[in-house]
């Protein structure tokens, strides 16, 4: 027996088919606790309070900044309302999701590591034949839409943190607000990544949630930091609010629909958090508060963001805030937040993707395969943030499509393969085909607003620049 150990994670590996070793190997990851889990193992599961910061970091991203964007495309009125529905149906999703593991982790005896292995067990176990015999077809489906959406996330997070960077030498110690759009042309940003990659890939290096929790605080901290310089400048001399239209039209109201189903971007993470918990009964509460939080979080920053820049409001509300010393740290601080929950986000496709790669090499190449990927990994999305123009739309088109899918489809369709044997509701059948339904909708909504931002003259010569306000 061969075993390995690499910032407290152990690789344990036995003679066996390849299969049988990617089950393994896949199942040990993460020391997953489970509701039947060993009592001497218990106590190296997260706390309460742990899971609520990786909770909270996870589905707190960039998205957020876009926000009172947003609120505009949809009016002051609409915007808050269908930004809390949208939050409150995500949860809902989530709940879903959980349940219907839950339900079949005690039907089969197993504990499901993540969103894939839980849909391809639904399948397998239902009535219908057809979805039975093409069960690792969800599975893979699942995988696919969440290695694109979080690899989508890291580079969009990358991208941020390079414009935030440029942006710095605009620099002045004027805390005026900003009154005349300039176009800077882009600094040379390779250095700069070259610079950070290396951390970057130590920071991956390590893979256990609970030594992440340590990154994931120090992130909370300095996203919390800037969040609150920015309320502080928003909540100074609101304009009358009157002016502002409490409806838009339509049709940038179908751009508010893609960038608010993109915001929601933790549903991936839900079943590996809980798994994780010493007391995994625990979760329901830690999931309830954490994005409660993060909705009323959600619906201030864009409503008061908004009302603050009412038809002037920027892509980024960082773009709106004074380039002074004091506001730049604004960029400083949410840089930072997006290197630390870099990992966090990277988490989900490495447990998905490493795998099953470990599973077709020799047992004794187990941790060089390991850490090969995700330093692969990361210089895939580092060198996809530098050299694709747009990536934030690239990434938002797919993250859109990935998101929509992942948070509103197929959770409810999931509870119907599940549940549909035991005598479920018709109210229920509903809700979930409804659900369903809205999500389809906002996943073509998502696509339409990505290709629309990409086929604008406007926004095509602004991919070459960084636009800031003197």
């Amino acid at each position: 027996m061969l075993k390995t150990s690499l910032l407290g994670k152990d690789f344990t590996s036995e003679p066996s088919s390849l299969d049988d070793r990617s089950k393994s190997f896949s199942e040990s990851r993460g020391s997953l606790a489970s509701e039947n889990v060993h009592p001497a193992e218990e106590a190296s599961g997260l706390s309460i309070m742990q899971t609520l910061i990786h909770l909270l970091k996870c589905n707190i991203g960039t998205g957020l900044l876009g926000l009172p964007l947003a609120m505009k495309n949809a009016g002051l009125l609409v915007g808050p309302i269908s930004l809390l529905a949208i939050g409150i149906l995500t949860v809902h999703c989530m709940v879903i999701l959980l349940n219907c593991a839950h339900h079949l982790s005690r039907r089969l005896q197993k504990t499901f590591v993540n969103y894939g292995e839980a849909m391809m067990y639904s399948l397998e176990t239902c009535p219908n034949a057809w979805l039975r015999t093409h069960s690792v077809w969800g599975r893979y489906t699942v995988n696919f839409l969440l290695i694109t959406t979080q690899l989508g996330f890291c580079s969009v997070e990358r991208e941020a943190s390079n414009h935030m960077v440029e942006d710095a030498h605009m620099t002045s110690n004027n805390c005026q607000p900003r009154k005349i759009l300039v176009l800077t042309p882009i600094l040379d940003i390779r250095f700069y990544m070259l610079t950070i990659l290396p951390f970057l890939v130590l920071l991956v290096f390590i893979q256990n949630l609970r030594m992440l929790s340590i990154f994931s605080t120090l992130a909370n901290i300095t996203t919390l930091g800037s969040m609150a310089l920015i309320f502080e400048y928003i909540i100074q001399e609101i304009p009358d609010p009157s002016s502002l239209p409490l409806m838009a039209s339509w049709k940038t109201f179908l751009l508010f629909f893609g960038t608010a189903i993109f915001t929601f971007e933790g549903v991936g993470t839900v079943l590996p958090l809980k798994n994780q918990m010493k007391h995994p009964q625990q979760f329901s509460f830690v999931l309830y508060l954490g994005m409660s939080l993060v909705i009323i979080l959600y619906i201030c920053l864009g409503t008061l963001g908004y009302m603050k820049f009412g038809s002037n409001t920027q892509a980024s509300i960082t773009l709106n805030l004074p380039n002074c010393w004091l506001y730049q740290s604004v960029k400083l601080m949410y840089s930072i937040g997006i290197f630390f929950t870099y990992a966090l986000q990277f988490h989900v496709p490495a447990e998905i993707i490493i795998p099953f790669i470990i599973s077709q090499g020799s047992e004794s190449w187990t941790l060089f395969i390991d850490l090969s990927v995700r330093t692969a990994l990361v210089c895939l999305t580092c060198v996809s943030a530098i050299l694709i123009p747009r990536l934030d739309l690239v990434i938002s088109l797919v993250g859109s499509v990935s998101s929509s899918a992942l948070a509103l489809i197929i959770p409810p369709l999931l509870e119907l393969i599940t549940f549909y044997v035991e005598d479920m509701s018709c109210v229920t059948i509903a809700k979930d085909i409804m659900i369903s339904i809205l999500g389809l909708l906002g996943c073509v909504f998502g696509t339409y607003q990505a290709l629309y931002e990409l086929i604008q003259p406007i926004n095509h010569s602004i991919a070459n620049s960084t636009g800031v306000y003197a």
